[in-house]
């Protein structure tokens, strides 16, 4: 067996063991980079996808305070939307619903039962009479009324990317700001599957 010994290390290896650390380690080291590098832009693009920042932010801490109160993100879950005794929240992301006024800042829960937007905030909506009221912008898309999901990217800023939800009967939701669109995509990709 062919050895070599390395001058930066008083001790000697057979060469191919020290070759596979050092190329394994700078492996993760490359890895983690990717990871770490792909997190903080999902994490700039998430603040700055708002109309304002401090209004992002703003909104970010509201419903952070809401979940510590109502006793954690299951609690938040079951207090927006009517859930089903066998129903389980699999995983919530904070994220933007698309439309056509601009993005919505929101948490968007993915259960054994369905996939379901709700605003950060109330929206402010005028009345026919001239009253306005405040509501919270909600989408509940039954898991069985899914038919796909896919990862897409803006044309113009490929660093832009959303995740495309379409529906059986043709309408299409875009949630986009995620802090990291793998675990996300992942989590929907799993419900759709298990429909088949």
């Amino acid at each position: 067996m062919p050895m070599r010994k390395d001058k930066e290390n008083l001790h000697v290896l057979p060469w191919f063991i020290k070759k596979n650390k050092k190329s394994s380690f700078i492996h993760r080291m490359n890895k983690l980079s990717h990871k770490t590098d792909s997190y903080m832009q999902g994490f700039k693009e998430h603040l700055t996808m708002g109309p304002k920042i401090s209004e992002t932010i703003k909104g970010k801490l509201s419903f952070g305070a809401k979940v510590l109160q109502a006793g954690g993100i299951d609690k938040v879950f079951r207090e927006y939307f009517a859930v089903e005794k066998d129903e389980k929240l699999r995983k919530a992301f904070q994220c933007y619903l698309s439309t056509t006024a601009g993005p919505i800042a929101g948490m968007l829960f993915i259960s054994t039962k369905k996939i379901a937007f709700h605003s950060d905030r109330p929206l402010s909506f005028t009345s026919p009479k001239g009253g306005s009221t405040r509501v919270p912008y909600k989408v509940l898309i039954p898991t069985e009324r899914m038919k796909s999901a896919s990862v897409r990217e803006n044309l113009y800023n490929p660093d832009e990317k959303y995740i495309d939800v379409v529906t059986v009967d043709g309408f299409d939701f875009w949630f986009m700001g995620f802090v990291s669109y793998e675990k996300s995509f992942k989590y929907l990709q799993q419900v759709i599957m298990e429909l088949r």
